[in-house]
């Protein structure tokens, strides 16, 4: 097998939830660890996780993702979109099918500025289970399952708790509850349409923005909250636009900003 001694890489961000896009033939023969050494903000480049690409009939990339701490994940929404505006940058045109381990996902170009690349992408139908309460030891939270082709657990809040992450990495733990691990999102309502929320995902911990963690909250909202079906979704790293008629597939709206370009050592 040849072993290269360098990884050529490209690095995205979508509102602070960074990526690094490589091709996959660099994934060398532990995946898991070259991505965790790829993925330290301290001895590596740096990024919540990386999109290994490849190619694949019927779309313009197939994509795996895998997070920071090597565990593999279904889909990153933001991710998604960080490959879309890499093919853009690379290719050209205006349309792109992604090919996910959770299905394909269709963005279209709605606004391109410098390394920055708009997207309305088209997230699949969100599945809105019955909400239920998790609760250990004194902490006892209700909070709303949702599949985006990755689980979600969305919590509803007045405020968020002084110790939202802590509280999270509770939440994660219950495998029993949650066999593939879980997302947690807690959200707060600013107005009818404008959502606040707050993101702990797995295999990344906090992080500053989630495609499909804005599109769980939104379709939360919508299915259990009767919010309108056109909504703003705050994250620390920026806003995005949740459009949903359940039934229709989600719609979600936002940009990507392609960071650079380099090579990575071995």
């Amino acid at each position: 097998m040849y072993i290269p001694s360098r990884i050529p890489f490209v690095k995205a961000s979508a509102y602070g939830n960074d990526f690094l896009i490589i091709d996959r033939e660099f994934q060398g023969a532990d995946a898991a660890a070259r991505t965790r050494s790829l993925c330290n903000r301290h001895n590596g480049v740096g990024a919540d996780g990386v999109e290994w690409i490849s190619q694949r009939e019927g779309c313009d990339a197939h994509i795996e993702l895998i997070n920071a701490d090597g565990s593999f994940a279904e889909l990153s929404g933001n991710g998604t979109r960080c490959v879309a505006a890499t093919l853009a940058h690379n290719r050209g045109g205006e349309e792109f099918t992604v090919s996910t381990d959770a299905g394909p996902r269709r963005c279209r170009l709605t606004g391109h500025s410098g390394n920055r690349y708009d997207f309305l992408t088209e997230m699949g139908h969100p599945l809105v289970g019955q909400p239920f309460v998790v609760e250990i030891g004194s902490m006892r939270r209700e909070g709303v399952p949702v599949s985006m082709g990755n689980p979600h657990f969305v919590i509803f809040v007045e405020e968020f708790p002084a110790e939202w992450q802590r509280e999270s990495q509770i939440i994660q733990s219950r495998a029993d509850l949650f066999h593939q691990g879980v997302n947690v999102e807690w959200v707060q309502f600013r107005s009818q349409d404008e959502m606040v929320i707050r993101i702990f995902e797995r295999g990344a911990g906090e992080t500053q923005s989630s495609g499909t963690g804005t599109s769980a909250s939104a379709s939360a909202a919508i299915a259990t909250r009767q919010a309108p079906e056109k909504l703003m979704v705050l994250a620390p790293g920026g806003a995005q636009r949740v459009e949903w008629h359940p039934g229709q597939p989600l719609q979600l709206e936002g940009a990507a900003v392609l960071i650079c370009q380099g090579e990575f050592f071995l």
